[in-house]
């Protein structure tokens, strides 16, 4: 993505020879084959849907005309949500990573973004092949934010990217750390404390149960597997935990 040509312009001061790809040159990587074995790859993919860059910052109906394909089908700027951009995202890079010769690196210029009080982070989210060797962080200037005043004061500006450096050490062989997102149940959770889980449960129900209630919502879970006598170890954590409080005869809530 050599994007406005900073990168570009920089090699050739530099008299570093590259070649600059980009979907609004005719190259969608999502489909076509890198043209060559890279040395170093320097990658500075789009912010999920942050901007729109296909049909926003130039015309899609020039790149039809031009190159044969509509640029807003694979343009990662519009993958249908987040999910979708990281899986278009981590094809890339590893597309890229497998382009690299022996010894070679990639860099990835990237950041992160805020909606609706979520952070999306492409750092935590991108695919890291081979050897992590750097992560650089870099200041943003210039930034929308910048002339914005925050009502929350909990809100931390964003003022910064990172440039990931990772390090293809072997050739066939390639570790990968990629992240899983899934679901955790407390109540199968054996690391999490019986305070923990029973205040869970309380906040969950948004209102004060009785002991048998409390009882069934546990039931039948891996916690209560490895303790016979649960049932006793609730109640027990119920009274001599001061974040519960006592409401009725065999009813408790939390504090």
């Amino acid at each position: 993505m050599v994007g406005g040509g900073t990168t570009e312009d920089v090699c050739r001061a530099k008299q570093i020879p590259g070649t600059f790809l980009d979907l609004n040159r005719g190259f969608d990587m999502m489909t076509m084959d890198i043209p060559e074995r890279a040395e170093n790859i320097f990658w500075h993919p789009p912010y999920g849907g942050m901007i729109i860059y296909s049909d926003k910052m130039y015309k899609a109906q020039d790149i039809i005309n031009q190159y044969g394909f509509d640029p807003r089908v694979n343009d990662l700027s519009r993958a249908k949500d987040w999910d979708d951009f990281v899986k278009k995202m981590n094809y890339c890079m590893l597309k890229q990573f497998s382009a690299l010769e022996k010894g070679g690196r990639m860099f990835v210029l990237m950041g992160d973004w805020k909606q609706k009080g979520k952070l999306y982070s492409m750092l935590c989210d991108i695919a890291k092949p081979g050897t992590l060797e750097q992560i650089i962080i870099k200041m943003e200037h210039n930034c929308v934010s910048d002339s914005r005043s925050y009502s929350n004061m909990n809100f931390v500006p964003i003022s910064h990217e990172y440039v990931m450096v990772v390090r293809k050490d072997a050739a066939m062989i390639i570790p990968v750390a990629m992240t899983r997102k899934t679901e955790m149940d407390v109540r199968d959770c054996v690391s999490g404390t019986w305070r923990d889980l029973v205040a869970a449960i309380l906040e969950e129900a948004h209102k004060p149960l009785a002991l048998k209630e409390i009882y069934q919502r546990v039931d039948g879970h891996k916690k209560c597997a490895s303790n016979q006598h649960w049932r006793e170890k609730i109640r027990q954590t119920l009274q001599k935990n001061t974040c519960f409080r006592h409401v009725a005869e065999g009813v408790w809530a939390v504090a």
